[in-house]
């Protein structure tokens, strides 16, 4: 499975992002994270364990400040700074003072690009998480399930996850977040299922965000026996939510 052993990596191709410089504040030799999402490309939790430690801010910015004016001079092409890497970004503790560090050497480096977290937006209970979440360019954060059994099927979280919470949550953006959701079906899991349908589109016109990320599988996933969606199938699934205005990237 797919395993990020620096902080600050790439640029890679996106398939959402463009050419995107990613940050990983999570240990180098393992996953983290709140979720154990059957289609994670760092695959299972118990897989990624490890004794390392995650990055703090002095950290990251000695990381971010060897590698940003190296690639600036270069010339290379960085649309988006993206917090992603082995598991939950906002976990991290330092979290908050990081995103500051990132707006100045992005101002400074990069002026040009986006920055972006890819969050299960499980932390956005805490104040500190939210507001520096608010300050991004792309808060990208994840619902895939309308119902609390349906996130367990899909996204296995810790104890404690309700999706009513997160929706509750994410309602302080007033709209200006990006909302992403995985389409995929097995393991008990169908994101095209009438029920699992019409109530993730009602979550998403309760929060009404300025964009909407519907993918699908993409590389190998720990679960086996997924099914893959096409662009196509969910184009048809979610176009009651276009006919009505919202703007939906698809990737397939």
């Amino acid at each position: 499975m797919l395993r990020f052993e620096d902080i600050v990596f790439g640029p890679v191709h996106s398939r959402r992002l463009g050419s995107s410089l990613g940050v990983n504040l999570l240990p180098p030799d393992g996953k983290l994270c709140n979720f154990d999402c059957i289609y994670c490309e760092c695959g299972w939790n118990r897989d990624g364990r490890s004794g390392g430690k995650m990055p703090d801010a002095v950290s990251v910015r000695k990381a971010m400040e060897a590698r940003f004016p190296v690639l600036a001079a270069e010339g290379v092409k960085v649309d988006s700074i993206t917090f992603s890497g082995n598991g939950e970004p906002t976990l991290n503790r330092d979290f908050p003072e990081i995103i500051d560090i990132t707006v100045e050497l992005r101002n400074r480096y990069f002026p040009d690009a986006v920055i972006s977290v890819l969050s299960n937006a499980t932390m956005t209970s805490r104040p500190d998480v939210l507001e520096a979440l608010r300050k991004v360019d792309n808060p990208i954060l994840k619902i895939d399930a309308p119902a609390d059994n349906m996130a367990i099927a899909v996204n296995r979280p810790a104890p404690g996850y309700h999706v009513e919470d997160i929706v509750e949550n994410l309602a302080a953006f007033d709209g200006n977040f990006i909302l992403q959701t995985m389409f995929l079906r097995g393991a008990g899991c169908d994101s095209s299922d009438p029920e699992w349908l019409s109530g993730w589109m009602e979550i998403v016109r309760r929060l009404r965000p300025r964009e909407v990320m519907v993918y699908t599988i993409d590389r190998e996933t720990p679960q086996r026996g997924l099914e893959k969606m096409t662009a196509e199938e969910m184009a048809l699934l979610v176009k009651p939510l276009v006919d009505s205005g919202f703007y939906i990237q698809i990737r397939g």
